[in-house]
């Protein structure tokens, strides 16, 4: 008892300690607290006789909250889902100073309490708001002078209700029950309730708080649609793209119609889960509304009853704030379509976190995640790399006191480890390639120690390996014929790389060789006891063998090149992974030098799914519905792993220290003739070209101050190679006195390349 008692305190002091940094209080509406699907409504009025320069405004809602200052919309789509960790709440920054004037000004807050458990939310059982905004002469906090209504002209679809791994719920919104222009300044609030005063910041239940770590959502505004026409009741609307939206519609219809609102991925492309759709109930005469749950499709359905005449249809495009300055093409079509599609699959998997998909469950499994930010680098701008850390601070900070990691991470209803996607987060493809492409070495200190808890759970067998970890879902990939003890013994030896890695950087010398000793030992133990000749195969398994198990081997540097051939024949004749697993195939290829026949492995397998009509993203599988796994959606980011092999092997642009401060160019071209690649770095971004044809082979490349790279030409029959004008190799040999230096490089390294400083460079060898 007197421990408990102690903890209680120390928990108390800790909470009010934190919450001394705000003057704001947690505010609720005395109306339904805790009902599913509820809406508020709150004002507040305050006199400022000088605008400050700067005015930060910390916001906390739960769930997600619009704000309106003076009537101009200043936050579309506020706060993140529930989940730095299992009890904890993320709260947003913004400067309103912009939106302020000199006299009475007005602030609206529009929430949406979710009030349900999902695969990305954990339900804080509450509905709340918390404003703090205090600068020089400036005094704007969330307390009892607010007023507040429940908004009940939302209400919630009936049956079918999304599937239980939405937090979000389908929105019923009945016009006729709505208070016109609430958030507007001369709104008439005395009507309004008051409010009730629930507790100062870090009180239970949304607990400590923690700043929002990515950009808020981006608004497009208010679009036309590419295309509308009707059939039968049903005005169908065409986007121009998939994307995350929120559908808008202005009518003149008596009182009392339904207008049902669908996306095709809600009636057609779902996933074998329900999704989200809408519903809109007319007030009388000429109205609009814009549905505020976002969907996302290539199409929107309006069904619209007899007496209801359209006005206008349109769509608010949102989604995670970043740019598409990533840029990859080549003289293969099929190439630049898998990068396009691959891009977009990305962008709709990106808001409160990376998902699986945007429509059946929205959930941030790690293995999805891994692709999606290897993805990430390269096609996007550097804002991307936030929702990685985010991502990556969350998988270590669900840890349980055991020291086990789950996946997908936030949840309220799922609490499942996956020993493979776990361990391919937090090894060398998930937490150091995190800090290889951005330098953060902070997210390593931190994360160190939960990661080293939970390799520890693992048990050797005594034979240089690993015992079998099921975990609670013993999941490898979607597909037959998994190799599951080696496919997580490979996964394991991937993450011992990354924490040697990482102990090195950190200087944890006793670690480092530890896990240099394992390394040494387990790949000795691996190949003896694994290696048959002609593939890796457990002698427990007796099904075909696994091409993912011979993709691990390769990319984690088990296999040695003596292997590459029989390996190779593999990858020719067995194909049993999914597009998730096939990211790794399509790596280990070019890592062996079989160009060629990578491509042509790609190409055969995700030629369907790229050329298919009417679709801008990759799917799940390699069809849709039940030519698909998992219930086949026709958006799923894990999918797109060629993008980053095509970028990284073919324009061969990779980094080789931390944030990119050395990086190289080695391209692959195999037999494509030309390419050429923008990868967007915090250094600043990495362009280059090529082009090859029986003359010889040229590059053109650009080198962001602060960095170094190793610029090379595939290994060819060439009589000279210039750089910049200047002979610097000739007749197999490099010239003595170059201003860039040669990089000598073992016999297998199949390019000869130079080490250059910042700048443009042009190389041509001439054959």
């Amino acid at each position: 008892m007197n421990r408990i008692l102690i903890i209680t305190a120390l928990l108390l002091f800790s909470l009010t300690g934190y919450a001394k940094n705000w003057e704001g209080k947690w505010i609720v509406n005395f109306d339904s607290q805790s009902t599913t699907n509820s809406w508020f409504a709150f004002r507040k009025q305050v006199d400022i006789d000088k605008v400050p320069n700067q005015a930060i405004a910390r916001i906390a809602a739960d769930s997600k909250y619009w704000m309106w200052i003076n009537g101009k919309q200043v936050v579309f789509e506020g706060s993140l889902k529930r989940g730095p960790n299992p009890t904890d709440t993320y709260y947003d920054e913004v400067d309103i100073a912009p939106f302020l004037k000199p006299g009475q000004n007005t602030i609206a807050i529009l929430t949406w309490y979710f009030g349900k458990d999902g695969f990305s939310h954990i339900s804080s059982g509450k509905a709340g708001l918390l404003f703090d905004c205090v600068s020089s002469g400036l005094r704007i906090v969330s307390d009892k002078s607010w007023v507040s209504s429940r908004l009940y002209a939302y209400g919630t679809c009936g049956e079918p209700l999304p599937n239980f791994r939405l937090s979000e719920s389908s929105i019923c919104y009945d016009a006729r029950k709505e208070i016109p222009d609430w958030m507007m300044p001369d709104f008439d609030d005395k009507g309004m309730g008051g409010v009730r005063v629930f507790g100062e910041a870090g009180c239970y239940p949304w607990n400590k708080l923690h700043k929002r770590s990515i950009p808020l959502f981006k608004d497009y505004g208010l679009k036309d649609y590419s295309k509308q026409y009707f059939h039968g009741d049903t005005l169908i609307c065409e986007l121009p793209y998939n994307c995350q939206l929120t559908p808008y519609i202005k009518v003149d219809a008596p009182a009392g119609k339904t207008i049902g609102i669908y996306t095709d991925n809600y009636l057609f492309y779902n996933g074998a889960g329900t999704g989200i759709r809408a519903e809109y109930i007319t007030k009388e005469g000429t109205q609009e509304y814009e549905n505020l749950a976002w969907v996302n499709g290539h199409k929107v359905y309006y069904v619209l009853p007899q007496g209801v005449k359209v006005l206008a249809a349109k769509f608010r495009e949102s989604g995670y704030d970043t740019e598409f300055e990533g840029e990859f093409s080549c003289s293969d079509d099929f190439l630049n379509k898998l990068w396009d599609k691959s891009r977009r699959s990305l962008y709709i998997t990106m808001r409160d976190n990376f998902m699986d998909c945007p429509d059946r469950e929205r959930a941030q499994w790690a293995g999805d995640a891994v692709n999606e930010s290897m993805e990430a680098y390269y096609a996007l701008s550097v804002s991307s790399h936030a929702l990685v850390k985010k991502w990556l601070y969350e998988t270590v900070n669900w840890q349980r006191p055991d020291g086990s990691m789950f996946t997908p991470v936030p949840a309220g209803n799922w609490f499942d480890e996956l020993p493979g996607q776990v361990l391919a987060t937090i090894g060398r493809y998930g937490v150091w390639n995190y800090y290889l492409y951005t330098g953060d070495r902070q997210l390593l200190t931190d994360l160190y120690p939960g990661i080293k808890k939970y390799l520890d759970l693992w048990i050797p067998d005594g034979k240089g390996t690993m015992q079998f970890r099921e975990g609670d879902w013993t999941w490898g990939d979607w597909g037959d014929n998994r190799d599951m003890k080696l496919l997580f013994n490979l996964w394991y030896y991937i993450a011992i790389q990354g924490m040697e890695q990482a102990a090195m950087e950190l200087g944890y010398t006793e670690d480092v060789q530890k896990y240099q000793l394992f390394l040494t030992q387990f790949k000795q133990s691996f190949n003896h006891q694994f290696w048959n000749g002609k593939s890796y195969r457990h002698p427990e398994y007796n099904e075909r063998t696994d091409d993912r198990v011979q993709a691990l081997a390769v990319v984690s540097g088990i296999a040695d090149t003596d292997k590459y051939k029989a390996i190779l024949r593999v990858f020719q004749t067995e194909e049993h992974a999914s597009p998730y697993m096939e990211k790794y195939i399509f790596e280990a290829m070019m890592q062996m030098g079989y160009e060629v026949e990578a491509l042509a492995r790609h190409k055969k397998r995700f030629s369907k799914m790229v050329y298919w009509p009417g679709f801008t993203t990759l799917f799940e599988g390699w069809g849709i519905g039940n030519e698909g796994y998992g219930g086949g959606t026709v958006n799923h980011g894990w999918s797109g792993g060629g993008l980053v092999v095509c970028s990284q092997y073919l324009c061969g642009v990779a980094p080789t220290k931390p944030g990119f401060e050395e990086f190289h160019i080695l391209p692959q071209p195999g037999n494509v003739t030309q390419a050429q690649a923008v990868v967007p770095t915090e250094k600043g971004n990495i362009s280059t070209a090529f082009i090859q044809d029986k003359a010889g082979f040229k590059m053109d490349a650009n080198i962001p101050k602060g960095c170094k790279a190793l610029l090379g030409v595939p290994v060819g029959n060439y009589r000279e190679i210039r750089i910049n004008g200047q002979l610097v190799w000739k007749k197999g040999k490099y010239i003595s006195g170059l201003s860039f230096c040669p990089m000598v490089k073992p016999k297998e390294f199949r390019h000869v390349v130079f080490s250059c400083d910042p700048g443009n460079y042009t190389i041509l060898a001439i054959r």
